[in-house]
C-alpha cells in the first residue's frame, strides 16, 4: 500500500497475505484494544473486511472490493496471494487449512516486530529459473514456502514439507515451523529432503560453499517447548519428535520474548558479543569433557548456553550430564528457566538472563 505507516493498510496487508487473520492475534498488530476495535468497525463499514466464525475460530477474511484495492496499488506484492487457486485467494473452510493460515499470521507477526522483510516486492526473487542476485549485507530476509516453490519441479520432492519458509541469515539458514499450542504433524524423510535441497540450492549464493541449515519451531509459549521437547511421535510416529532431520532445532514463542530471541538468532555479531559476556569468567571448551557444552567453570563444570533455545543441543547437553554422572551449569533466559526445570533431569545450576535488561542493554528499548 501507498501509506505504510497506516494502520488500516497494514491490516488488510496482512490479511492479504494470510488469506485469514485471527482475531487473537490482533493485539500483536494493534496494541491498543479500542483502537483495533475502530479499526475493524470502519474497515466493515468500509465493506473492505468480513469476520469468519466457525469451529471456534474467529479470523478477518478480505472482500473482493479490498483484494482488488490491494492488487491496484501493489501488485507485485499480492498477484501470488489473492489470484488463481491460492489457498490464501479461494479460502476452504476445513479447521487444518485455517488453522494452518492462522499459523502463517503468527509467524508473519513474528518475523515483522523482528524487523524482517516478509513481502515479496521487499526482497530479491532468488527461487526462480532467472534468480536476481542477492548479498550477505542484505540478510536476514524471509521467503515463505510459496515462494521456495516458484522453482517448480526442483521442489517436487519437498512440496509436503511443514516447513511456512526459511529465514536466510548471514551465518546461517533457517527453516521456519509453526506448531502452534499443539504439536505438529512430522515426515522425518520429507524435512531431511528439505535440509539437503537448501543445501545444494543456497551454495555459493549467497553463501561460500554449502550454508549452515538450521530450524526454528514457533509455537504458543513455553508450555509448547515443553510438550517439544517430550514429544516420543505420537501413537503411529507421525507427530514431531526430535531426530536427526536437523542437527540445530531453536524455539521461539509467538510473543515479544520470541520477537527478541529472533533479532538475536539473526544477528551473530550479538550472539558473539552476548557470548563473551556470559563466558567471561571461564574457561573455554575441554577436550577432556566430550558431551556438549560451552565453557567450563573454574571447579570444572561443564556450561552450556542454552539462552538460543536449541532443543538438539539442552537434550544432548542433558542426556551427556546423565551418561557421565556429571553435574552441569546451564545459561538462559529467565521466561525460558520454568520450562527447563521441567524437563532437564540431570544435576544442573541454572543462572538466568533478565530479559528486559537485555532488551534494553542490547536494543536500547524502553
Amino acid at each position: 500500500m501507498q501509506k505504510t505507516d497506516n494502520t488500516k493498510d497494514r491490516l488488510l496487508e496482512m490479511i492479504g497475505i494470510c488469506g485469514e487473520f485471527p482475531s487473537d492475534q490482533l493485539n500483536r498488530l494493534i496494541p491498543s484494544s479500542s483502537y483495533a476495535e475502530k479499526i475493524i468497525t470502519e474497515l466493515k463499514s468500509e465493506k473492505l473486511i468480513r469476520t469468519h466464525y466457525r469451529n471456534q475460530l474467529r479470523g478477518y477474511r478480505l472482500t473482493k472490493q479490498a483484494k482488488e484495492l490491494l492488487l491496484s496499488h501493489c501488485p507485485a506484492r499480492f498477484h501470488c496471494y489473492l489470484t488463481g487457486n491460492s489457498e490464501t485467494n479461494l479460502i476452504r473452510s476445513e479447521t487444518p487449512r485455517r488453522l494452518r493460515l492462522h499459523q502463517k499470521a503468527q509467524t508473519y507477526l513474528t518475523l515483522l516486530h523482528a524487523g524482517i522483510p516478509i513481502f515479496p516486492d521487499e526482497k530479491p526473487a532468488i527461487f526462480r529459473e532467472n534468480r536476481e542476485a542477492l548479498t550477505l549485507r542484505s540478510l536476514p530476509l524471509f521467503y515463505s514456502s510459496r515462494e521456495v516453490k516458484e522453482l517448480g519441479a526442483e521442489t517436487t520432492k519437498i512440496k509436503n514439507s511443514r516447513s511456512v519458509g526459511i529465514l536466510m541469515a548471514a551465518h546461517c539458514v533457517y527453516v521456519l515451523y509453526n506448531t502452534g499450542d499443539h504439536i505438529l504433524k512430522w515426515e522425518y524423510k520429507t524435512e531431511v529432503r528439505v535440509n539437503a535441497f537448501l543445501q545444494h540450492y543456497l551454495q555459493g549464493a549467497p553463501y561460500a560453499g554449502r550454508p549452515l541449515i538450521h530450524a526454528i519451531m514457533l509455537g504458543t509459549n513455553m508450555d509448547t517447548a515443553f510438550q517439544l521437547l517430550t514429544s516420543t511421535g505420537g501413537h503411529k510416529k507421525s507427530l514431531f519428535m526430535l531426530d536427526t532431520s536437523f542437527e540445530h532445532f531453536h524455539y521461539l514463542p509467538n510473543n515479544p520474548y520470541g520477537e527478541g530471541l529472533l533479532k538475536l538468532l539473526t544477528n551473530p555479531q550479538m550472539m558473539d558479543q552476548l557470548n563473551r559476556l556470559l563466558l567471561s569468567d571461564q574457561d573455554g571448551r575441554s577436550a577432556e569433557i566430550s558431551i556438549e557444552h560451552d565453557a567450563v567453570a573454574r571447579d570444572g563444570t561443564p556450561t552450556l548456553l542454552a539462552y538460543d533455545f536449541d532443543m538438539q543441543r539442552i537434550n544432548r547437553f542433558n542426556t551427556g550430564l546423565n551418561v557421565y554422572g556429571l553435574s552441569g551449569n546451564l545459561i538462559c533466559f529467565d521466561f525460558q528457566i520454568p520450562c527447563l526445570k521441567e524437563y532437564l533431569t540431570a544435576d544442573i545450576r541454572f543462572s538466568s538472563i533478565d530479559f528486559s535488561k537485555f532488551q534494553r542493554g542490547f536494543y536500547h528499548e524502553p
